[in-house]
């Protein structure tokens, strides 16, 4: 409720600083911009509400102790967005022509501005408390397993959540073993002594898959107390991070492997979005291009494009272009071998190529051919995409979609000799997790974060 009365107390001196910028101090005139100041101020309420509505639409008011800053910046922008066009659509609607467009724009801006800064602002003030053990949420794990242990991984990792574990519950271990300082306290059927002896917010049942026997048992009891219960399942990496449920006839099925792009809108709108921008891209960098085919063909004997093999989308070969680096070698002398720290095979154009990711630049033509997209898995080389998934568990899965120039694996810095279960990780995660907002923010880290590559030798 606090937020909610925060925000319309926020909106309000947005629009009165609006209205100030455009018309300055203007009060005591009758008529302002060739209406009445009454109309002005009257749209106020309707304007207050239907932001909260908006605000809560965009999900501003759900907890946010475990969510990043930018997601709830992006649902401000989101929700003050469609606020504007609804604005503008009933001013149309209702031929309020003299009703000045400027002034909702600066309100538009301002309303962000001011939104974003008290709620940083709060979130900063928070985050210490709860770093010094103030607002803190006080939790039980219900059975000592692998989900049990990435929770207290991530609640560890970030304190400025305020969680404090007050311990586990388990039947298979011994009366004291620790994880990372959270000791096991008691057995599990001790649910209900523990609950009364502890003023607890929340049970987190982490109980291991060969348990799940006791699981209904254990729910009851969680809720006969009346605690908020949360379920975190022990085979979490073979579900999704975001489970995509059917409900048949009330009985919840869970896919294991959610696709967004296997469905047809979505392919055709990621197609056209890889068309459009990979044309103007194409143009834009064409200077650069041309420049670096010179310095390339000058630079060492051999062809200025590099063609090679990959694996893309469903298993199939395709030939991935780059300007070429190295010099000229034997065929099949490079494809079992990772580019290493001064290796002599890279040219000096190669090496500053390499690093600014200038020799991924022909592969916007692979884009407009269709082998790749400008956003996905990066494709890798057939030998080791043999090797790697007989070694690392779901790995092919990445071939759903088409691969791509750039991912999030490689704007959160897997590239080059870095983690490939890291890199596929991150890749299942953009599997499952696909939108074309989610191709412009990894596009968008790509530009400020992504081309310079330290790990590319």
């Amino acid at each position: 409720m606090l937020h909610v009365l925060m925000d319309a107390v926020i909106i309000v001196i947005a629009y009165f600083s609006a209205w100030a910028i455009k018309f300055g101090t203007a009060l005591y005139k009758e008529n302002v911009g060739r209406i009445g100041i009454g109309i002005y101020f009257k749209a106020l309420i309707f304007i207050v509400p239907s932001y909260l509505i908006l605000y809560a639409m965009c999900r501003l008011y759900t907890p946010k102790r475990m969510h990043g800053q930018r997601y709830e910046i992006l649902n401000i922008i989101k929700a003050n967005s469609f606020g504007m066009l609804i604005f503008i659509l009933v001013l149309y609607l209702f031929k309020q022509i003299d009703f000045s467009r400027t002034m909702i724009f600066i309100f538009y801006v301002l309303n962000i501005v001011y939104e974003i800064a008290v709620r940083v602002f709060l979130r900063m003030f928070l985050r210490r408390l709860r770093k010094e053990g103030f607002n803190q949420k006080h939790i039980v794990l219900v059975g000592y397993s692998r989900a049990a242990e990435s929770y207290i991984d991530r609640i560890k990792n970030f304190p400025q959540w305020g969680y404090h574990i007050v311990g586990m519950l388990d039947d298979n271990v011994d009366f004291g073993t620790c994880y990372r300082g959270v000791h096991v306290i008691g057995r599990v059927s001790d649910i209900e002594k523990i609950i009364s002896d502890n003023d607890l917010d929340e049970m987190v049942i982490t109980l291991g898959l060969s348990e799940y026997a006791k699981l209904e048992e254990v729910v009851a009891a969680c809720e006969k107390s009346g605690v908020h219960t949360k379920l975190i399942p022990d085979y979490n990496n073979i579900i999704p991070t975001r489970p995509y449920t059917e409900d048949v006839q009330g009985l919840p099925v869970i896919n294991i492997r959610r696709v967004p792009l296997s469905g047809t809108f979505n392919k055709f709108m990621k197609r056209s979005m890889d068309l459009i921008i990979g044309t103007i891209a194409l143009i834009v960098f064409s200077p650069i291009m041309l420049i670096t085919a010179i310095a390339v063909r000058l630079s060492s004997k051999g062809p200025v494009i590099y063609r090679q093999k990959r694996i893309g989308l469903h298993n199939k070969e395709f030939e991935m272009y780059k300007f070429r680096s190295m010099c000229v070698q034997t065929d099949g002398q490079d494809c079992k071998k990772w580019t290493k720290d001064g290796d002599p095979r890279v040219t000096k154009v190669g090496r500053f190529i390499r690093r600014t990711s200038i020799d991924e630049l022909p592969q916007l033509i692979n884009v407009l051919k269709g082998d790749m997209s400008l956003v996905g898995p990066r494709p890798e080389r057939p030998y080791y995409v043999e090797k790697f998934k007989e070694e690392i568990p779901r790995y092919m899965v990445k071939h759903q979609v088409r691969p791509g120039m750039t991912g999030w694996a490689q704007v959160n810095g897997y590239r080059g000799d870095t983690s490939i279960r890291k890199r596929i990780d991150c890749d299942l995660y953009y599997i499952e997790n696909w939108s074309l907002h989610f191709d412009f923010v990894i596009l968008f880290r790509t530009v400020f974060k992504g081309f310079v590559n330290k790990n590319a030798y």
